[in-house]
Parts: C-alpha cells; sequence; structure tokens
C-alpha cells in the first residue's frame, strides 16, 4: 500500500541528502588535506581513488533492486553517511589523521554511490509520471543547494572555527564534521518517517521465499513455482552480461571505440584542472597559489562558482532542447575549454582583489556549465534503445573515471612543472576535447523541439 505523502516532505530533502556526501568526497576533503599539510601530489592522489565508487556502482546496483527494499537502502546508507561523517570528525584529531579519515572517506563513497541508486529508484517509483517531471527540477536545485552548502558554507564555517579557536586547525575541521553528522542523523530520522512506503517497493528474495515456503508447506514441490532468491541473482546476473554486452555492441566497432574515447577524453582538461584548481585558489602566495582563506575560498569556489555553473547548465539545456545538440556542438566544445584560459591569467597575475578572482571563477564555471551539457546529452543520446537506463548507468559510470584517471596524476604534474605552467599544459590539451569531438555523429534532429 502506498500511504501518500506530499513528494514535497521528502524529494527536496531526499537530493539535498545525495548531494552532500558527493561534495564532502570530492571537494571538502581537497581544502581540508591542504590545511592539514598534505602535497599536491598526495591530495589529488588519494582523493581520485574516491570517484572509483561511482565508476563501478553498476556492478552492484542490481543488489539494490533486489534485495531489500529502496526505502530501506536509502536510510540505512545515511545512517551510515552520517556514521561515516562522524568516523572523519572522530579521526582528524589523532595521531593516525590520514589514514583514519581516508577510510571514513572510502566508506563514505561507498555508502553515497549506493544511495544514489537507491534515491533515483525510488524517486521513480515513489512519483507517478506528471510528479517525476515536475520535481525534476526541484531535485536538481536541491542538489545544488546542497553543493553550495558543502563548498561553500561548511568550508568558510571550517575556517570561522580556526579564528575562533586560535587557528586550532584539526580540531574546527572537526567539529565542523561533527555538526555534518548531526544533520545526517537528522534527515535519517526524517526520511525513516516521510518517505512513503510503496506497494511497488518490495524485497525479491524475500518474496520469492516466501513463495517457496508456501509452495512447500502445501505439499506441491514439484510444481513450478516464482523465483527463489538464489534464482533472482542469477536472472539479474545474466541479465547484467546482456545489458554490457549490448552496451560495447550497439553500434559499429569503430563508432563504439569513438563515442568511449568521446566519454574518457572531452572532460580530460577539466580532470586536470577540477582538484588542481581548488589547491591553487587556497595555496600561499609563495607556492605559487592566491592565498585564499577558507572563508574566501567557501564564497569564491563554492558560492559564485557553483551560480555560474548552475546558469550554464540552464543556459546549455534552453538551448539544445530548442536546436538540437549537433548544432550547439561546438559552441559547447568552445565554453568547456577555452576559459580555462583564465587560471593561466591568474597564476601569473596573482590579482589580490577577490572580485577579479570571483569574476574569473564566474566565467570558467559558467563556460563548464555550458559546455558540459553537450557530455551529458551525449551519454542520453548513446544510451537510446534497450536497456537505455542500465547504459546510461554505465555511461556514468565512464564518466567518473574520465575524471578519476586525469586527477590521480594531476597535483604530481603540477608539482613538477609549477602552477603556470600546469595551467598552460591544461590549455594545450583542450585539443583532444576538439579532437575527439570532431570524430562523433550525432543526429541533427537529436534534442531539438518538434514542430507541431
Amino acid at each position: 500500500m502506498n500511504y501518500k505523502k506530499s513528494p514535497w516532505a521528502w524529494v527536496p530533502s531526499l537530493y539535498f541528502a545525495e548531494g552532500l556526501p558527493y561534495v564532502a568526497v570530492m571537494t571538502i576533503s581537497l581544502v581540508l588535506y591542504k590545511q592539514l599539510g598534505l602535497s599536491n601530489a598526495q591530495i589529488t592522489f588519494y582523493t581520485s581513488w574516491l570517484y572509483l565508487p561511482w565508476v563501478i556502482k553498476p556492478l552492484w546496483s542490481p543488489l539494490v533492486d533486489i534485495i531489500k527494499t529502496k526505502r530501506w537502502w536509502v536510510v540505512t546508507m545515511q545512517l551510515l553517511i552520517g556514521a561515516a561523517f562522524g568516523g572523519v570528525a572522530f579521526t582528524i584529531p589523532t595521531s593516525f589523521w590520514l589514514q583514519g579519515s581516508l577510510c571514513f572517506f572510502w566508506l563514505m563513497a561507498f555508502a553515497s554511490a549506493t544511495h544514489d541508486i537507491a534515491a533515483d529508484g525510488f524517486y521513480m517509483i515513489g512519483l507517478d509520471q506528471h510528479d517525476q517531471a515536475w520535481f525534476v527540477g526541484i531535485r536538481s536545485t536541491f542538489y545544488r543547494i546542497a553543493t553550495i552548502f558543502g563548498q561553500g558554507l561548511l568550508v568558510a564555517l571550517a575556517g570561522n572555527l580556526q579564528v575562533l579557536f586560535r587557528y586550532s586547525i584539526p580540531y574546527s575541521w572537526s567539529l565542523m564534521f561533527y555538526g555534518v553528522t548531526g544533520i545526517f542523523i537528522a534527515l535519517w530520522l526524517w526520511h525513516s518517517y516521510a518517505l512513503p512506503r510503496v506497494e511497488t517497493d518490495t524485497d525479491t528474495t524475500q518474496t520469492a521465499a516466501s513463495t517457496e515456503a508456501h509452495t512447500l508447506s502445501n505439499g506441491n514441490a514439484n510444481l513450478p513455482s516464482e523465483q527463489t532468491g538464489s534464482d533472482a541473482l542469477r536472472s539479474i546476473w545474466h541479465e547484467f552480461v546482456g545489458v554490457v554486452k549490448t552496451f560495447f555492441t550497439k553500434m559499429p566497432l569503430r563508432e563504439t571505440i569513438i563515442a568511449l574515447l568521446f566519454m574518457l577524453l572531452y572532460r580530460m582538461p577539466e580532470g586536470l584542472l577540477a582538484k588542481v584548481s581548488a589547491l591553487f585558489l587556497i595555496d600561499s602566495h609563495g607556492a605559487g597559489g592566491l592565498g585564499l582563506s577558507p572563508q574566501e575560498y567557501g564564497l569564491v569556489q563554492g558560492t559564485v562558482g557553483i551560480v555560474g555553473l548552475t546558469l550554464g547548465g540552464i543556459l546549455g539545456g534552453m538551448a539544445a532542447g530548442k536546436d538540437g545538440l549537433k548544432r550547439w556542438l561546438w559552441p559547447m566544445v568552445c565554453a568547456i575549454t577555452l576559459p580555462d584560459i583564465v587560471y593561466v591569467y591568474m597564476s601569473y597575475a596573482l590579482p589580490e582583489s577577490l572580485m577579479v578572482v570571483n569574476l574569473c571563477v564566474f566565467f570558467e564555471q559558467f563556460g563548464y556549465g555550458f559546455g558540459f551539457t553537450a557530455y551529458m546529452l551525449y551519454l542520453i543520446y548513446y544510451s537510446q534503445g534497450e536497456y537505455k537506463t542500465s547504459h546510461y548507468a554505465l555511461c556514468t559510470a565512464f564518466m567518473a573515471l574520465s575524471m578519476m584517471i586525469p586527477g590521480l596524476f594531476a597535483g604530481a604534474l603540477q608539482q613538477w612543472v609549477g602552477y603556470r605552467h600546469f595551467f598552460l599544459i591544461v590549455m594545450l590539451l583542450c585539443a583532444v576535447t576538439f579532437i575527439v569531438t570532431a570524430y562523433i555523429k550525432i543526429d541533427p534532429k537529436f534534442g531539438k523541439k518538434e514542430e507541431k
């Protein structure tokens, strides 16, 4: 039975809970480790590995469909994420802060990736098609709010606590993470009450086991029955193999290779830039950075940058929706690559004006948001046909991999050549984005509004 509860009671908070651990793992950890004294090479290497759960989450996503309910997975993962935040907070002031915090960030990453699977699945079964369409903008908005809250307010809070507690960096970060632990416990309690119980949200293994027990108790053991739990797992595995096989064979081999190269290389410059740009903003002037405080970083990257990213994404979606992806493909390629030059400028000029830094970051993030639209729409384009949902999940795995691989060595490259030459290399590698884009094929009608 579906106990009717307003989607407003759970959709916004659900996607806020989805966004916050991701931004903690991917962005807040960078600032934390920089302030705790790790080198750029160590920071980018350790934190890039945290992309792995999002790369491989299609491997265990079928289990979320057949074991327990999606509602159970959502609330359980939220409790686990809260525990991971608490673990990070506990280990920061200790002598084993690096090993301990990385361990809990890993736990948070796996729990967050699993929560993504369950939350998106619950969204689709908890709402009818009309409400799904109506709330798609709401869920995206609250995901962005979580990003601003994490990159902006939480980082700034850690900086303010450092001033309050005489620049005790570990203690300040620990208090901040304990605060987020409380937020997630509150989210867990709220969703334990607010998430509706949906009739179609069932535990496949329990249902199968109950059916089998009923059959045996009635002396009909030899009659065919519904799948047992092991049969369900076997069926899911065979279907998963089929999904993967069709993913790599849905196009001719040459086009498939080009598509995969596009997925992996389109964002190569951004994959290098993403983590190092954050470190550049907070690194000292002596090391070639801008020396922003956590409070200033929270404003620049966590607020102004996210607003630029969001506006660029909205404009990109409107443009592609009006004229189609193919019409806007090359303007979007230019938008995601050419604005990276602002970091070349900032690394040479080292502007002291916060307004100038804000304008540069806004411009770069706006371009990234506009250009990223082409990438996301291409993933949807490639996923068309049978198994489109599963194929899109595999595409997003390649998307995570495209950021993970460059990030692993971005910090080491920066340390070797310095910020100025690093950003010049990023600009040179923008040629890779142009090359892989030149070879892909897109239906001119895809994404274009149909004439009535």
